[in-house]
């Protein structure tokens, strides 16, 4: 007999897969997180049992807490807590009529809940540290109001509101999977749920609004729509994701420009107002038998013999498979052509707003795919309401800072009234409504405003983080590549920030108001985080707080630029007049003499010419817009938008997060090698020993491209000698003062000489191409003198 061995064996039974997924994704229930931004509120509904958490998640921010009994009785023992507070602060807020806590009113009116006679719960003080906690069990059912009360912050000053999070721990959850929805928009018209693996539809006049949400994450939705009037015709034109790709330009329509989508008679039916995943699908068809016949799963409950069911009470003739739009669908192309699918980004609660532009009849269903990764390998429902065309829908699109975020919506800027009034053309950036250009000028006026005169933009999505206390200088000098320590006060300074591999977390400016008090300016939430986290990681005395929703800014430059500031702007004597003011530096002042609105005021800016940007309080807003209006109309002020800032910061060779640098690139790698000064600075700092190594051996280096070819050239672009690439275009541009085609892009050191030929690879990079050279990274004014002017 043969002497077999038994094969060695992995021991033990098969490890669950790793997948790790941000806080709000997962569906675990009994567990629930609210985040309370500064100088907001929310309202939740608590039981007997439950268990509170509360986190100062910045530190420095009292808060203010009213409980009530289920009939909207005031009463803190339901809290376990004597009451300490009138809440002054939360009814002072509430009073003024911020638009965010409308729907804080109205609920509380619901419920019966009189603040007047309020006795609540004050908790923190100034001095609390980022991540201090307060746990608090909930005694009886009721109502509770958290607030995170703040006063209009000064621009000179740094007692900014910021957000508290609440961790509830539910007593008594309900099943895993099965979410509270949250509190309607406003008064629904309908209230549909649509079960799972199963599809409703419904009629909505011209003008109301349909919100469609995803109740538990992840969980995708086909929907469709038909022109009513057609269908009382017998005309059965379903919404067309092909006409509508193509009339708007998008995957998928989206709220602002290219929100609509459209039948094939070109007729529009709904318009997106409001998106808090912003990831769909018009790509596909919905899910059909076929698809499951041929997957080896026949008879499989599919959604278009589920839209057939619910559309045969409006007259509409079956079809094998529908056209839809894919709601909280992933889906997508890959670079080879193919449809490629994943989990949907959709989170409990995250829902779509559209508004109807004419009668219709929609569908919707709530996708049976159990096959795939469609749904999140977990089938759930899908809810619709409905409003009337009566209410009003801010349009905005979902921004999280971080993955483990809450969404925040899109916002308008202290100056967009006034904006608005001279474009439609705004696009979101950073959670922030901006415009694109403006209708009487164009993009080539106002990009020759800024070179020849002047022009004001609004650059106020600049994320702010106010940096205090005893340690924070030092906390600044190691998380940036510049020397603090050489910073005066009243002084600005451009720098760098970045990861221990050297790779850039942002560039920003870092203003310093005092010897302890600093300001950072930066392009990403992440940046303040980022500091946050390495003061708590060092045990440092600083706080690190947000400033953003507290100092908007305008930017006023150009050649006129000094001229209209110093006519608009009042300063003590103790503060540099504009006149006064270097390069680089700042004043704290007033708008039009010692009573207006206060400002502070840097020479600073983003466009490679003189100029100056002042930040004041959104509730300012209005009257700093209209002064720099009343002081440079004479000057040749103009408005600019985004389109004409890029083309000036590419010709000045002004770097911009995620086309000229990225957490893979380095300072050095981004062109801006003098904000790291690793011989002068004698303090470490993060990301020092990487640096050096990436100095002393670099690979790729930041240049100029002159174009010989007035042929557009993209972002990603690749750049070739011969058949090898050898670098890409990072931005590109017509120079309208130079007549050239010019680009910043990044090459291999071998080839990183100025006067070098390349070309710019197009179509697969091979098959067309346009001769370019090598030239200085500024294409205009490389040594910086207008703006030093």
């Amino acid at each position: 007999m043969l002497d077999l061995a038994y094969p060695t064996v992995n021991p033990g039974p098969p490890r669950p897969s790793r997948i790790i997924t941000p806080l709000g994704f997962s569906r675990h229930h009994g567990r629930e997180r609210h985040v309370i931004p500064g100088g907001g509120a929310v309202l939740l509904q608590v039981s007997s049992g439950d268990r509170l958490v509360l986190v100062n998640d910045e530190g420095g921010q009292p808060a203010e807490l009213v409980a009530a009994a289920k009939d909207g009785r005031i009463d803190a023992a339901i809290l376990g807590r004597a009451a300490n507070s009138t809440v002054e602060a939360l009814k002072a807020m509430l009073v003024a009529g911020d638009a965010g806590l409308v729907r804080l009113r109205r609920a509380l009116e619901a419920r019966g809940i009189d603040l007047a006679k309020a006795g609540g719960v004050r908790l923190f003080g100034q001095d609390t540290q980022a991540g201090a906690r307060a746990e608090l069990d909930v005694l009886d059912e009721g109502w509770l109001v958290v607030s995170a009360p703040g006063l209009p912050m000064a621009p000179d000053a740094q007692d900014t509101a910021t957000p508290l999070t609440l961790l509830v721990h539910r007593a008594n959850p309900p099943m895993v999977g099965q979410h509270d929805l949250p509190d309607p928009l406003a008064d629904p018209v309908l209230d549909l749920r649509v079960k799972s693996a199963t599809a409703e539809s419904y009629f909505v006049k011209a003008g109301d609004y349909i919100q469609i949400l995803d109740v538990d994450g992840r969980q995708c939705t086909d929907f469709q729509c038909f022109d009513a009037r057609k269908l009382d015709r017998g005309i059965q034109h379903p919404l067309d994701v092909t006409t509508s790709r193509t009339f708007m330009g998008h995957a998928y329509s989206m709220p602002g420009l290219h929100s609509k989508y459209y039948d094939q008679d070109w007729v529009p039916l709904v318009e997106v107002v409001q998106d808090t995943v912003g990831r769909h699908d018009a790509f596909a068809m919905a899910c059909a038998a076929k698809y499951y016949d041929d997957i080896g799963y026949p008879g499989h409950v599919n959604c278009s013999d589920n839209f057939n069911t619910a559309l045969a009470r409006h007259g509409v003739d079956p079809r094998p498979g529908w056209m839809a739009v894919n709601l909280f669908f992933n889906t997508n192309i890959d670079s080879h052509g193919v449809l490629i699918s994943d989990e949907p980004w959709s989170r409990p609660g995250d829902y779509v707003l559209f508004r109807a532009l004419t009668d219709i009849v929609c569908v919707n269903s709530a996708c049976p795919d159990d096959t795939s990764p469609a749904n999140g390998w977990y089938l759930s429902d899908i809810h619709v309401r409905t409003y009337s065309g009566a209410e009003k829908f801010s349009r905005s699109i979902a921004y999280r800072p971080t993955p483990d975020a809450e969404p925040k919506m899109t916002k308008e800027t202290a100056f967009h009234d006034r904006i608005s009034a001279k474009t439609r053309h705004h696009v979101e950036y950073k959670g922030y409504w901006l415009p694109q250009t403006y209708s009487q000028n164009g993009v080539l006026e106002e990009y020759w405003a800024c070179r020849q005169a002047a022009v004001v933009l609004d650059l106020s999505p600049l994320r702010k983080w106010e940096v205090t206390g005893p340690d924070a200088e030092a906390l600044m000098q190691w998380v940036l590549t510049r020397d603090v320590k050489k910073l005066s006060q009243g002084q600005v300074v451009y720098s760098a920030m970045c990861y221990d591999h050297g790779g850039m977390i942002d560039d920003g400016t870092l203003f310093r108001l005092g010897r302890d008090q600093f300001r950072w300016i930066g392009g990403d939430d992440y940046g303040g985080i980022w500091i946050r986290e390495q003061a708590e990681k060092l045990g440092m005395q600083a706080m690190v707080r947000s400033s953003t929703d507290q100092l908007h800014n305008l930017a006023v430059q150009g050649p006129n630029s000094r001229e209209i500031t110093k006519r608009m702007i009042w300063t003590a004597p103790h503060q540099p007049t504009i006149d006064e003011l270097g390069w680089f530096r700042f004043t704290i002042g007033r708008v039009g003499g010692p009573t207006g609105a206060p400002v502070v005021v840097s020479r600073t800016g983003y466009t490679g010419e003189l100029g100056f940007e002042v930040f004041c309080h959104p509730k300012d807003g209005n009257a700093v817009y209209d002064a720099v209006w009343e002081y440079g109309a004479d000057l040749g002020l103009k408005p600019m938008g985004l389109a004409a800032l890029d083309m000036v910061r590419i010709e000045a060779g002004l770097i911009f997060a995620g086309y000229d640098f990225s957490d893979q690139t380095d300072p050095f790698e981004a062109g801006i090698g003098f904000t790291v000064p690793l011989k002068g600075k004698t303090d470490d700092f993060i990301g020092r020993e990487a640096l050096i190594r990436r100095k002393e051996h670099p690979s790729r280096k930041f240049v100029g491209l002159e174009i010989d070819a007035a042929v557009d050239v993209g972002h990603g672009d690749c750049l070739h000698i011969g058949r090898a690439q050898v670098g890409e275009v990072t931005s590109s541009m017509r120079s309208p003062l130079l007549g050239k085609n010019i680009a910043l892009a990044r090459v291999d050191v071998a080839h990183a000489d100025v006067g070098t030929a390349l070309e710019v690879g197009k179509l697969d990079g091979q098959q067309k191409r346009l001769p370019a050279v090598i030239v200085p990274l500024s294409h205009y004014d490389p040594k910086k003198t207008r703006p030093q002017s």
